[in-house]
């Protein structure tokens, strides 16, 4: 490798590793605040909700690494444009095609991360998350019940404890029950304990009492007892066998859905979803050559090249844009599969194609040094 082209490609990988860093924060804190609810509401331990979101990681990357490596590209060029560094390299007899390697070669690196988090991380981690989050509503019983709170752990009954040892034993427990509203039932134990059964999770009660309100007179009966056994089978929500999500599925479950009747009711769906896995990394190096084309097609500018930038970021945003809308139009027909390629192949092309062209001179007749130092 070249020293130039070692020099150009080390700015350009720390630039797209910050890029990365940046855009993976912000998209981490947005995407918190939407689960942010298991905490507050459900009482899930923070190392548990910060690996529910980590699970989502790669969702995230598969849609920040090409930006990452379109913005590196527009920067690392526009400030080596600036510098006048693209005319001494041009001016020693640098091609179009030199100049880009060290992009085209971060291109390969963004591309080949993409298929990888496409193929093989994206449906591990996210039917992990899917999976996760199944447990979490299906059975979130033994997290509900947060010491020094008074936790509506559903409609109409309301558990109170003092302390939560380590070893899960419950102390100074109360327990409102008023899903009657003439018959409210009020208990007060010392101490118990969260346990599952076949029929569900149960407050086991020990040494405490039982009033209940009987009837409109207000009359209260009392029963103290040494040990009660109160029923959370309510919060047990029913555990089934769910439809696997197309993002949780590996490229050959995609290609080849199941006869089961989700599967044949979402099958284009799925098919979608596997031509977008084959697609859609391929962004990762039309969105550099874009960022090329605008920054190495033209001739050396003073003033600056906002204008070229603006057009490679607008360009970006409507690629991005026919990208989503391709993957929408060909879940709902088949036929529009094509455009999802078109999308992330063509303007690489086309990108390419200018890029290879030789570079215009300032002023006709004049050499390109000579013009830029003009």
């Amino acid at each position: 490798m070249q020293a130039i082209t070692r020099y150009i490609f080390s700015q350009l990988l720390a630039a797209a590793l910050a890029i990365t860093l940046v855009l993976t924060t912000v998209f981490f804190l947005v995407g918190s605040l939407r689960w942010i609810g298991y905490i507050v509401n459900r009482g899930l331990p923070a190392s548990t909700f910060f690996y529910f979101i980590a699970l989502l990681l790669p969702s995230f990357m598969s849609l920040i690494l090409p930006i990452a490596a379109f913005c590196a590209t527009l920067f690392v060029y526009y400030k080596l444009t600036m510098d006048s560094e693209l005319v001494v390299l041009r001016a020693v007899g640098l091609s179009q095609l030199q100049l880009a390697r060290p992009a085209i070669m971060l291109a390969g690196l963004t591309v080949a991360a993409l298929y990888s988090i496409t193929l093989y991380f994206l449906p591990v981690s996210y039917g992990a998350f899917k999976q996760l989050q199944n447990e979490i509503r299906s059975d979130y019983s033994a997290v509900l019940l947060q010491e020094g709170i008074f936790n509506n752990v559903a409609e109409g009954i309301t558990v109170y404890v003092r302390e939560r040892a380590s070893d899960g034993e419950l102390r100074g427990i109360l327990v409102h029950d008023s899903r009657d509203a003439d018959r409210p039932i009020t208990m007060m134990a010392e101490r118990g304990a969260l346990v599952r059964s076949e029929q569900g999770p149960r407050v086991v009660l020990v040494n405490g009492n039982r009033q209940q309100v009987e009837g409109k007179g207000g009359r209260v009966s009392l029963l103290e007892f040494d040990r009660y056994v109160y029923e959370l089978s309510q919060l047990q929500g029913s555990v089934h066998a769910r439809w696997r999500e197309p993002r949780e599925r590996y490229l050959h479950e995609l290609f080849g859905p199941s006869n089961d009747p989700d599967d044949v009711r979402n099958h284009d769906e799925l098919i979608a979803e596997g031509h977008q896995r084959l697609a859609g990394p391929l962004q990762g190096l039309s969105f550099v050559l874009v960022a090329l084309a605008a920054l190495l097609s033209g001739h050396h500018n003073r003033r600056g090249q906002v204008r070229r930038l603006l057009a490679a970021i607008l360009c970006i945003a409507a690629l991005e844009a026919l990208s989503l809308a391709s993957h929408d139009m060909a879940i709902r027909s088949l036929q529009s599969i094509p455009v999802m390629y078109a999308a992330s192949i063509l303007p690489g092309l086309g990108a390419m194609v200018v890029l290879l062209r030789a570079p215009r001179r300032a002023r006709r007749g004049l050499p390109l040094a000579q013009a830029a130092a003009s």
